[in-house]
């Protein structure tokens, strides 16, 4: 089996280097990019199943490179940047991206972000056994999603754009339906134990992702918010 291949994009040798480097030894096959033309040029050879991205490359930069490169099947990626103002790692998570890192990151850190994204994803080389269970097509209150291919479709067929923390949540309530889930339950069921992620971020995506399901009026939205114990998907999940 080949190992999973990580692209890491980022005009400093002397980050980018270092990071293959460290990636290689943990089993995973690197590659590198200065620009967005060079990583695209890479994305084009195909293999990639994870991209490391700085955001402020030279000309274009992360954000927008992300925005034009990301599809619901395409590789998950991990922006990496010195910013760290909560608005810049919003459109970060907006345009696609599935993590955003500030810089210094810690590299364990980083490692378990990659590994648990990848067991996550249908492009990796590990399956995450929770996941390998749901890979057919569900159907809720008119949708159809298919978690692997992060397909969600709406009722009259549209296609209905998920980035993968918003893909990742919908599955979980998918497994879970009207289960009241804490906002720690549903840190440690979508990104694994002991990542520090703040209870507003996983309140910040769900705002997302209910507004993705919304329906015509307050009644109909399939996420509802249970005062102070977390969130209940109020759907009836079946395989389509």
């Amino acid at each position: 089996m080949s190992r999973p291949c990580i692209l890491i994009v980022d005009d400093d040798a002397d980050i980018s280097l270092p990071l293959a480097l460290f990636l290689d030894g943990k089993g995973f096959e690197s590659r590198t990019a200065q620009n967005a033309l060079s990583a695209e040029e890479e994305l084009a050879k195909g293999g990639i199943d994870l991209i490391l991205l700085d955001v402020m490359l030279p000309g274009e930069d992360g954000i927008s490179f992300c925005r034009r490169v990301y599809t619901a099947d395409g590789p998950r990626i991990i922006m990496l940047t010195a910013l760290s103002e909560s608005m810049d790692k919003v459109v970060g998570l907006e345009v696609g991206a599935d993590k955003y890192l500030t810089k210094p990151v810690d590299l364990r850190e980083l490692l378990a972000h990659i590994r648990a994204l990848l067991r996550r994803s249908p492009l990796g080389s590990e399956v995450a056994p929770a996941s390998a269970a749901f890979a057919q097509t569900l159907s809720f209150a008119g949708f159809t999603f298919t978690p692997t291919r992060r397909l969600l479709r709406s009722p009259t067929g549209l296609r209905v754009p998920l980035t993968g923390a918003e893909a990742d949540l919908l599955l979980v309530l998918c497994q879970h339906p009207k289960q009241v889930l804490s906002r720690e339950e549903l840190i440690r069921l979508t990104r694994g134990e002991g990542f520090p992620i703040a209870t507003r971020s996983i309140d910040l995506l769900v705002s997302r992702l209910r507004r993705k399901l919304a329906g015509n009026s307050p009644l109909d939205d399939l996420i509802r918010t249970m005062r102070a114990d977390g969130y209940a998907f109020h759907a009836t999940v079946a395989c389509a």
